[in-house]
C-alpha cells in the first residue's frame, strides 16, 4: 500500500479529472475535498472516489460545466438545481450563497437537488464557521440505490444520510460534528473491502439478515444498520429527518429509481451568532467550553477526551507530513486511469 503525499495525490486527481472533461477549477475543487477527506482520516470520501466520479462522467451521471440555476428565493431562502453537476462544486456555491443572505439577514437556509456526490460533509458547514457563523448541512442520496435497513428490518430504505454542524470558536482545531446516521458510512465498508479487513460487529446484516463483519457483504445483499447499537430507533429516526429535509423538502423524493443515478439533495441552514450573541463572547465560550470536556479525566481505554473535531485536525497535522496511505486496489485503478489517457508517465504512475 503505497503512502502519498497530499501534493502528489492532489496533482493526480485533478489531471485525471482534467482528462476525463472537468474543467480546471472544477477538477481543483473536486481534488482539494477529497484529499481533504484522506487527511483527516475519512478515507471513505477520498482519492477512492476519483474513479468512480470519471465513471459516472462516461457514463453521463455527472456533467461538467453544469449550469448552476437558483429556481426559487427569497431574501432568506433558496433553491438550487445542480443540473448534475459535480457535486463539490455545486454545493460550495450553494453554501457561499447561504453565508451571504446570512450575514444580511441573519438567518438563511438552501435546498439543492439533481448535483453529484458531495463528499465528507463538514467541509461545508465549516465554510461557514469559519465567517463567524454556525451552520447545519444534511444530506442523502435522493432516489438512488439505498444502503441502509430502518431499524428491525433487513431490506434498504434509506441513505447513510449525514448530517454536520459547525460552530466558530477560538480553538486550534475546528468544533464540529459530521456523521451518518448509519452505523457506518457505505464507503468506510468499500475501503474495508479494497483493504481486505474485517468490519466492526454491529455495522451491518448479511443478505439473509445476519449479523455480518465481511465488508462484501453490503455488495450482496447486506444492508448497513443504524447509527446506536441496540438503540439503533434513535439513529432511525434521525436518519428518517435527515431524508425529509434533504429528499422530500428538496423535491427529490424517496424509495429507489431505476436508473441508479446518485443525486445527492442538500438542506443547509446557516445562523448568524452575532445576531444572538456577540460573536468573540461566543467564540471564547465555545473555547472554554471545548477545554471544560477536555479536562474530563479519561477511562481506563483512552489517553485523553477529545473534543468533536479535534480527532480529524490531528490525523490532517499528520498525514500533510507523513503521507495518506492508499490502499493497492485504489491505486491501480489509478494507474489505469493514467494509462487509459495518456498520462502515466507524466504522473509517475507507469511503474
Amino acid at each position: 500500500m503505497p503512502t502519498v503525499m497530499p501534493d502528489r495525490l492532489t496533482e493526480i486527481a485533478v489531471t485525471l479529472l482534467r482528462c476525463a472533461g472537468a474543467s480546471g477549477e472544477e477538477a481543483e475543487i473536486v481534488a482539494r475535498h477529497c484529499v481533504g477527506a484522506n487527511l483527516a482520516g475519512h478515507d471513505s470520501h477520498g482519492i477512492i472516489q476519483i474513479p468512480v466520479y470519471i465513471d459516472r462522467v462516461g457514463k453521463g451521471h455527472i456533467v461538467p460545466g453544469a449550469p448552476i440555476e437558483v429556481v426559487q428565493e427569497s431574501p432568506t431562502t433558496t433553491v438550487i438545481d445542480g443540473h448534475w453537476g459535480f457535486g463539490y462544486v455545486v454545493a460550495e456555491h450553494a453554501m457561499r450563497l447561504t453565508i451571504e443572505k446570512a450575514k444580511t439577514a441573519n438567518i438563511a437556509a438552501c435546498t439543492v437537488f439533481r448535483q453529484s456526490h458531495v463528499g465528507r460533509l463538514a467541509d461545508y458547514p465549516l465554510m461557514a464557521a469559519r465567517e463567524g457563523m454556525i451552520a447545519i448541512m444534511t444530506a442523502d442520496s435522493g432516489r438512488s440505490p439505498k444502503h441502509v435497513a430502518p431499524f428491525g428490518g433487513r431490506a434498504a430504505r434509506l441513505g447513510t444520510n449525514p448530517i454536520s454542524i459547525a460552530v466558530p470558536s477560538n480553538l486550534e482545531a475546528p468544533l464540529f460534528i459530521d456523521m451518518a446516521t448509519s452505523a457506518a458510512a457505505a464507503g468506510k465498508l468499500k475501503v474495508a473491502a479494497a483493504r481486505g479487513v474485517p468490519v466492526p460487529e454491529g455495522w451491518l446484516v448479511d443478505a439473509e439478515g445476519r449479523r455480518s463483519t465481511d465488508p462484501r457483504a453490503l455488495g450482496a445483499g447486506g444492508v448497513l444498520l443504524p447509527l446506536g447499537g441496540t438503540e439503533g430507533y434513535k439513529g432511525y429516526g434521525l436518519s428518517a429527518i435527515v431524508e425529509i429535509l434533504s429528499g422530500l423538502l428538496t423535491g427529490l423524493g424517496f424509495g429507489v429509481e431505476p436508473t441508479g443515478r446518485h443525486n445527492d439533495g442538500c438542506f443547509m441552514a446557516v445562523f448568524n451568532v452575532a445576531a444572538f450573541r456577540p460573536l468573540e463572547t461566543f467564540r471564547q465560550e465555545v473555547t472554554e467550553f471545548a477545554q471544560y470536556l477536555k479536562d474530563t479525566p479519561p477511562d481506563a481505554t483512552t489517553d485523553e477526551v477529545l473534543y468533536p473535531g479535534e480527532i480529524e485536525y490531528r490525523r490532517s497535522r499528520d498525514r500533510s507530513e507523513r503521507g495518506i496511505d492508499v490502499e493497492d486496489a485504489t491505486w491501480q485503478q489509478l494507474q489505469a486511469l493514467a494509462r487509459q489517457h495518456g498520462v502515466a508517465q507524466k504522473l509517475g504512475l507507469d511503474g
